[in-house]
């Protein structure tokens, strides 16, 4: 039997599958591809495992009972009955039409959070929202799990195109490499975190170009609980912090800057707003409301929260103030109580250097998150599939879905508003896995069990999906042709079907052109059109506007045949806020004071006592819990194993599992005090839930820390503990960064860990559950 190979992309890259029999055998790398991710070594197992939904199903309570709150939603021994594509359309139809009319759309909560796929036409969350669109609307949600704080704060204080463009144009590699002596990344700079992009690239260079930069001579310091958040061939040095105490390093060195004579206050004057109460502020002054002098935010006070020696807070200091300096802070920083502080704080420090709107200088806040950060944009856009409008106008953070399922009708603070939770009656879900995203999964999990029906469109049988009353399945990436980019990307690229769908799974456009039929609204959900007559149509639509700049591109067969096309306008960008600092009357920021706000009187107005209106020091959860029953630092961040959740049970995201289960890192010597050797079964511990992990012994993470990544698959199944898996969310609490943004603050929690005697339960999480037909 005759071996062929697909071109295909995925969230983490640009690669070919190998089928043989209608079956993926194998995986390689495009050989365009400089620095191809592992992670598509998952694919083989994850196209064709047990776990993959064969056929539309149905939770046994839910029609026998019929729709309702039901506290066994998500139950690990509950049943499913396979019915047929008729049916469930039957019954879905008749549901979302019962709940839209009875207590109407905003009723209904459209649940997508994106990375279901990398394709511009069969992407979830557009497919979805098209959808509900177009039978009337639905609350949806704002911001994202990533940088919820940078998205909220941001605009309030350099204005939304700004922010904009700090989040999706920063400075390529390239212009780091010709103009930057120092890079000081608070939060690392994780290249596991930039084989990740949304779309995919179709090449990863953001790993090579960052290795050419050091050997240029760029010079980079990492300030991080862990000393491999950045490569060994970076040659960054590693200032190891306490977890959560970035900020106070931050004033800390603008403290530095003030009392030495090394901030910028030309700079300071002429392009900021406030400079002169944070100033106060760090160096002990009376604050915006007049308080009595405070405690001066010196490297010695630094060093007492963080443990990193004033003498190195100094030099550090004297040292970015010599030359060209980008201060960095990740999205993991801002991942946890009071995650606006350090960004306000690090854009703060980038202004008392006076290098904001230099090439390769200032500020930024991606650098290690994600692959496209820092890759150049593509300011002529994508084809993209189109939303259409949403008829209801409520909305939540992206973060407080379980407040919003546990609270209907209770109220909330949000950027300067108070708002009202709306009463959800249905969920529907589609191309994401809240029970990877979200925090305390126990709460999650009785969040679920509120509204009267729960519908997940996937592709296995994750945990979401064994939270849903109704699971239609889906195609996969490679079980229908799609084109793909991301942001920023060198190319457009083809995405032929390399294998015919699983068991019954149906392309999504599908499942909603047929939903849309039995509600009377086919026409505007299709616009006669199919899926295939789509991707003709939103490629030709993105064609027209790329012509009408001067560029030429070919037509969608040529496109097709050649499998990619390089893409066009593509550019390099410079500097944030360079036109602003060339000519800040002509260029005013749009914010208040048309200038860069270190102190925000509209923020300030709000009253929160949780984010001020300029950067402050308040101490964490993990910082004010110190000791006791929880003596530990937890870091979760993301795993090198997989993109999120995706694909857990692939080749590459297994080899990392110790024992079949997530590997959590601890110290030497924390481990000899607590009995505990590479490999063994432990449990982890914090105030709201357990895990039990395998244990890794690892000097590259400072004592008193334990890094749990994210991604395993959440299994509830046992009472030995919250996951058996070891997803560490079970144990993090769920609140938000604060009053202002409301983002997600999943990246730290206070546990203990325990090494597990006991007979260990076995991993269900990829048993398809009861009633279900195996793939």
């Amino acid at each position: 039997m005759s071996t062929t190979s697909y071109p295909t992309s995925a969230h983490w890259g640009s690669y070919r599958v190998l089928v043989r029999d209608d079956r993926v055998v194998g995986v390689r790398p495009d050989p365009d591809d400089p620095a191809p991710s592992p992670v598509m070594e998952n694919t083989p197992v994850a196209q064709h495992h047990g776990s993959r939904v064969a056929r539309p199903a149905v939770r046994r309570r839910w029609l026998e009972h019929g729709p309702g709150p039901d506290p066994r939603r998500g139950d690990p021994d509950d049943e499913y009955v396979e019915v047929g594509w008729d049916r469930v359309l039957d019954l879905l139809a008749g549901e979302l039409d019962r709940v839209r009319t009875a207590h109407g759309n905003a009723a209904i909560y459209g649940g997508s959070y994106g990375w279901g796929s990398s394709g511009r036409v069969h992407h979830a969350q557009s497919q979805l929202h098209r959808f509900l669109n177009s039978i009337g609307g639905y609350t949806r949600s704002r911001t994202t799990y990533s940088h919820g704080a940078v998205e909220t704060l941001f605009p309030r204080i350099i204005g939304t195109p700004a922010a904009n463009r700090l989040l999706h144009r920063a400075p390529s590699w390239e212009v780091i490499r010709e103009h930057t002596d120092l890079v000081v990344t608070f939060g690392g700079l994780r290249v596991s975190n930039m084989w990740m992009t949304s779309g995919g690239r179709a090449a990863q260079t953001a790993g090579p170009s960052m290795r050419a930069a050091s050997d240029a001579g760029v010079g980079f310091v990492s300030l991080s609980p862990l000393r491999d958040d950045t490569p060994d061939d970076v040659k960054a040095e590693w200032v190891p912090l306490r977890p959560g105490t970035d900020t106070a390093v931050l004033l800390a060195l603008m403290h530095v800057l003030f009392t030495e004579g090394l901030a910028d206050t030309a700079f300071l004057d002429r392009y900021t707003e406030g400079a002169d109460v944070v100033r106060s502020y760090v160096l002990g002054g009376r604050d915006e409301r007049g308080n009595r002098p405070g405690l001066p935010r010196t490297p010695e006070w630094a060093e007492r929260i963080s443990g990193v020696p004033a003498d190195d807070i100094r030099e550090l200091a004297r040292r970015m103030a010599r030359g060209r300096t980008l201060v960095n802070v990740g999205w993991s920083v801002q991942r946890a109580r009071y995650g606006e502080q350090p960004l306000w704080a690090g854009l703060a420090l980038a202004c008392c250097l006076g290098q904001v709107g230099l090439p390769g200088a200032g500020f930024a806040s991606g650098y290690g998150s994600m692959g496209n950060y820092g890759g150049g944009s593509t300011p002529l856009g994508l084809p993209v599939m189109p939303q259409g409008d949403n008829a209801v106008k409520d909305f939540i953070p992206v973060a407080r879905v379980s407040d919003m399922l546990l609270n209907p009708g209770g109220t909330y603070h949000y950027d300067g508003e108070e708002r009202r939770y709306p009463d959800i009656r249905l969920v529907y879900w589609a191309g994401g896995n809240p029970f990877h995203h979200h925090q305390d999964l126990a709460r999650l999990t009785r969040a679920f069990g509120r509204p009267e029906t729960v519908v997940v469109h996937e592709t296995h049988w994750t945990a979401t999906a064994r939270h849903a009353d109704i699971v239609i399945p889906s195609t996969t990436v490679l079980e229908r042709d799609d084109l793909t980019a991301s942001r920023g990307d060198l190319s457009l690229r083809a995405m032929p079907r390399a294998v015919p769908p699983h068991g019954e799974a149906r392309d999504e456009y599908d499942t909603y052109a047929d939903l849309a039929e039995r509600l009377g609204v086919r026409e505007e959900f299709t616009e006669g059109r199919t899926s295939a007559d789509w991707m003709r149509e939103i490629y030709r639509r993105w064609r027209s506007l790329v012509t009408r700049r001067g560029i030429e591109v070919p037509d969608f067969d040529a496109f097709w045949a050649a499998g990619r096309v390089a893409m066009p306008g593509r550019v390099e960008d410079e500097a944030l806020l360079g036109g602003f600092r060339a000519d800040p009357e002509k260029n005013a920021l749009r914010t208040p004071s048309g200038r860069i706000e270190l102190y925000s009187e509209t923020i300030a107005s709000f009253g929160y006592e949780d984010c001020p209106g300029h950067p402050v020091w308040l101490p964490g959860p993990v910082l004010s819990d110190r000791g006791g029953e929880f003596p530990l630092v937890l870091v979760a961040n993301q795993p090198t194993g997989r993109l999120h959740g995706q694909q857990d049970m692939g080749a590459h995201s297994m080899r990392e599992k110790v024992g079949g289960r997530a590997p959590v890192r601890l110290h030497p010597a924390d481990a000899a005090a607590l009995g505990i050797t590479g490999g063994d079964l432990v449990r982890v511990v914090g105030p709201r839930g357990s895990c039990l992990a395998g244990a890794v012994l690892s000097d590259a993470l400072m004592p008193g820390v334990v890094q749990l990544s994210t991604g395993a698959w959440y299994d509830p199944s046992s009472a030995e503990a919250t996951c058996v898996h070891g997803n560490p969310n079970a144990l993090i609490a769920d609140e938000g960064t604060s009053s202002l943004s409301q983002g997600c603050t999943g990246q730290l929690a206070r546990v203990r860990v325990e090494r597990f005697d006991g007979t260990p339960p076995p991993v269900r999480a990829f048993v398809p559950p009861r009633g279900t037909t195996p793939a």
